[in-house]
């Protein structure tokens, strides 16, 4: 028999990871394989999740404010061994009725990281993606003055501080008039200098940054999700990946593209799926699932499917 891993990341407001590796799967041993799940990620929304089906953990909530002030529930999740792994977007996350990035902080990102802190985490983990924010975490400084354990950052673009504001400014609702504002508010937090150039300082609005000035270390998400879950892509004849939508930022540090990348230096095939491909990535197999929402599982298990069958013709 011949064995098939399914390793997607998640399918954004559409399926968790969990959720896109089953249907996968499901239509894999349809096909005839042997398959393993395994979801992955890159250090944005739904890391948790995936560190959680992988390790297990406790969740846990707390009352913080999202980035405009606003009441939320934030929640985090305490890894086995006393981690405790706060995702940026459970208290200030990108909210598409109010786009204002010179009014948004990340002041409610500190809230959630005390009350991690203070429910007795031995380290943090902290996954930036999908905030509102491009304050250089000056309201998550108002805060802090250090962190009181080890701290990670995980990151899902390499993006430097400067470049934030141009690069995902628009997307939280910046304009040409305003990015040079972002840039110079940025420009002028001088703590954050000495750590500007790292890859992934200017990750979630510059949340990098001021993570490294309080002691944290900066890490590629999708690398450090694969080293924690265990993927090894050895032993399998095929690995099924991919994520909502593959264009060019799949290339720049998604998880996706490093399992793409390490199928190829085992040489184990490798086929990436994206809701919708807008750039293919380059040196993969990449296919393009319907782009209705709607139909994503039923699209993922047609593919799993199509594929065990391709495979079983050749076993």
């Amino acid at each position: 028999m011949f064995r098939a891993l399914a390793c997607p990341a998640s399918l954004k407001g559409v399926l968790s990871a969990s959720a896109a590796a089953e249907a996968l799967a499901r239509g894999l041993r349809c096909g005839g394989a042997d398959v393993d799940e395994l979801p992955v990620a890159d250090g944005g929304e739904g890391t948790a999740d995936v560190l959680f089906s992988a390790l297990g953990g406790e969740w846990h909530e707390a009352d913080v404010s999202d980035a405009y002030g606003r009441p939320r529930r934030g929640r985090w999740l305490v890894l086995p061994d006393g981690t405790a792994v706060v995702e940026v977007a459970e208290a200030i996350p990108l909210d598409p009725a109010r786009l204002d990035p010179l009014g948004a902080s990340s002041r409610g990102l500190g809230e959630l990281l005390h009350a991690a802190l203070d429910g007795g985490a031995d380290a943090l983990l902290v996954c930036l993606g999908g905030s509102a924010t491009v304050d250089g975490g000056a309201g998550l400084l108002e805060l802090f003055g250090g962190l009181r354990v080890p701290a990670q950052v995980a990151y899902d673009v390499a993006t430097l501080l400067p470049d934030a504001p141009r690069l995902f400014g628009p997307q939280k609702g910046a304009t040409e008039e305003t990015i040079p504002v972002l840039e110079r508010r940025l420009a002028e937090l001088s703590a954050l200098a000495p750590f500007a150039a790292l890859p992934g300082s200017g990750a979630a609005g510059g949340l990098g940054a001021a993570l490294a000035a309080l002691g944290a270390e900066l890490r590629s998400g999708a690398e450090l999700v694969l080293e924690t879950v265990g993927f090894d892509p050895s032993g399998y004849d095929l690995v099924v990946t991919g994520e909502g939508t593959v264009d060019r930022t799949t290339a720049e540090g998604k998880a996706p593209a490093l399992v793409a990348r390490r199928c190829a230096a085992a040489g184990v095939r490798c086929i990436v799926f994206g809701g919708i491909v807008a750039e293919p990535l380059a040196g993969a197999e990449t296919v393009a699932l319907s782009g209705d929402p709607a139909r994503a599982r039923e699209d993922l298990a047609a593919l799993g499917e199509r594929l065990g069958h391709e495979l079983r013709g050749r076993y």
